[in-house]
């Protein structure tokens, strides 16, 4: 065909082809170009693992919307985006060993690392991408 342009979608029902006959159509498939986009990471350390795991992704939620409200970005989109293990103490511990790593959790929007802490039992790592318009 001329003129068109073939978009491979994969969804829930699995992979299938679309024909576009005019290239126009393209923007409202694939939604809002993004201008600029960031590293987040946020820290947190708690008593027990899943403490530490969720306040470490809603510290980068709130660093993405932050960062959001300082460019006057009017929407964002988050992608998991692996980060280094921050410690708390440098001085104690300048960088996480591999040993000190218990699991990575990766979601849509977030991407963590955590680790034994040294003052608290578990510590977490979340970073994030974070483009918007």
């Amino acid at each position: 065909m001329r003129g068109s342009i073939r978009v491979l979608v994969l969804g829930a029902a699995g992979l299938f082809q679309a024909s576009l006959l005019q290239a126009s159509l393209l923007p409202l498939l694939v939604g809002p170009a993004f201008a600029d986009c960031q590293v987040v990471s946020a820290t947190h350390g708690g008593h027990w693992q899943g403490e530490a795991l969720s306040m470490s992704q809603a510290l980068a939620a709130r660093s993405a919307n932050e960062l959001k409200a300082q460019k006057k970005w009017r929407s964002i989109s988050m992608k998991a985006y692996p980060v280094k293990p921050d410690p708390f103490f440098k001085t104690v511990r300048p960088e996480v060993s591999n040993n000190a790593i218990v699991g990575s959790f990766v979601t849509a929007r977030t991407y963590t690392t955590c680790f034994t802490g040294i003052t608290v039992p578990y510590v977490c790592t979340s970073g994030s991408q974070v483009c918007g318009n």
